[in-house]
């Protein structure tokens, strides 16, 4: 006897999987643009953070959830574009903008202070977010952007004791 072949909705559902990671990976298509991706996931971060509600289990499992799928699509993502941390994955800044506002009570001047002192740490991956970045896969893709996010936290929030 010889197996039938699998139903055609088989191969479809396992062609829409990789297609769904990379909507999660590219923040459904923002790490598709081609200047600055990652200032424009940076940015999509700030409407997220304005859609989830402003309480710190909200934030704490948005974050968890974005590091969780982050993970995932990332490495879908890794393996579709032949390279680790692509630059179309902006989940990863995503993210990041969560962990920067996370618990920190901002004004408009706050979110672009939040915004630009991401954007400098995610570029500058100061130690351990350099090493982090090494790590295999979709977490080494999420962690080095949450290391960096926690270093804008803290700054945004030594900002705001002093402003």
């Amino acid at each position: 006897m010889t197996a039938s072949p699998a139903p055609a909705s088989f191969d479809k559902d396992r062609a829409s999987t990789p297609l769904f990671a990379l909507a999660v990976a590219t923040a459904f298509g923002v790490g598709y643009v081609p200047i600055a991706s990652g200032t424009f996931g940076s940015a999509a971060g700030l409407l997220v953070w304005a859609i989830v509600p402003s309480t710190g289990v909200a934030q704490a499992v948005a974050i968890i959830g974005l590091f969780v799928a982050g993970s995932w699509s990332g490495n879908v993502a890794e393996r579709h574009f032949g390279r680790s941390d692509p630059g179309q994955v902006v989940i990863d800044e995503v993210m990041g903008m969560l962990i920067t506002l996370f618990l920190n009570p901002v004004g408009w001047r706050g979110l672009v202070a939040a915004f630009l002192l991401f954007r400098i740490f995610d570029v500058v991956k100061p130690y351990p977010a350099n090493r982090l970045e090494r790590l295999h896969g979709g977490v080494g893709v999420m962690a080095d952007d949450a290391m960096a996010a926690v270093y804008a936290n803290l700054t945004l929030r030594a900002i705001l004791a002093f402003a």
